[in-house]
């Protein structure tokens, strides 16, 4: 299994019973046989543009793992459900993944030292 990300751009009118619509996501990504490791919900955010005649969407991210022929199926499924207005799913750089939280945690040590100075 790989491991990928999954943002999510639900429909706004549904920000009332939210549950429905993620359950549905996430029966999509455990029926293709995946797992999901990770979920966050980014809340209902304003569009760069309109999509669908709709200003705003609700941003809902997910890390899962997902054998070779689920991204397949998951692209086709989300192209065809109603609820999902968007998505976008990347497979994850493990190098990229690592620098950044070398970054991180050299930030965070920084200003630890500054802090004590």
């Amino acid at each position: 299994m790989k491991e990928y990300e999954l943002t999510v751009l639900i429909h706004p009118d549904l920000e009332a019973d939210l549950e429905t619509p993620l359950a549905k996501v996430r029966d999509i990504i455990t029926t293709a046989g995946g797992e999901i490791t990770k979920e966050d919900n980014w809340g209902k955010k304003k569009l760069a543009y309109k999509i669908d005649r709709q200003d705003f969407a609700i941003y809902v991210y997910f890390d899962v793992n997902l054998p070779a022929d689920a991204p397949l199926k998951i692209s086709n499924t989300f192209n065809i459900t109603e609820e999902v207005i968007r998505y976008l799913l990347v497979s994850v750089n493990e190098k990229g993944r690592k620098a950044l939280e070398e970054a991180k945690a050299n930030a965070s040590n920084d200003s630890d030292a500054k802090e004590e100075e």
